[in-house]
């Protein structure tokens, strides 16, 4: 995760030079909707305390409807601003997101037994 957060700070830098900057860390999946990170997002819009909202990827905001939170946001004066387009074809994402849905239900039916499974599916994406 740092890595990916020091490689986001420099594309901030360089693409929008020097600006103020709140970072908001959210470590869960993003198809979980009550992630504290994105609440304080939300929050920090709705008070006026930012501009823009930076990520790397659309799916660090949200798995599914990117599109709604971007119009919220919007309805806040605050833009969405994606710092890596994908290439993604539309089967690899509907992959990826049927991946996601099968760890989610997992950790809940298997609570303990989650990592276990997350490694099966891993190794199931690695052969397949």
């Amino acid at each position: 995760m740092e890595r990916q957060l020091g490689a986001l700070r420099e594309w901030v830098r360089k693409t929008l030079g020097e600006v103020s900057v709140i970072e908001v860390k959210d470590i869960g999946s993003g198809l979980k909707e009550d992630r504290g990170g994105l609440k304080k997002l939300i929050e920090l819009a709705k008070r006026r305390q930012i501009d823009a909202v930076v990520v790397a990827y659309k799916d660090r905001l949200t798995r599914f409807g990117f599109e709604y939170l971007v119009e919220l946001f919007k309805a806040y004066g605050v833009n969405v601003i994606v710092a890596s387009q994908d290439d993604k074809d539309h089967t690899q994402e509907l992959v990826e997101d049927f991946v996601e849905i099968v760890k989610s239900f997992a950790s809940r039916i298997y609570g303990q037994e989650y990592e276990k499974v997350v490694k099966c599916v891993e190794n199931v994406e690695k052969d397949g």
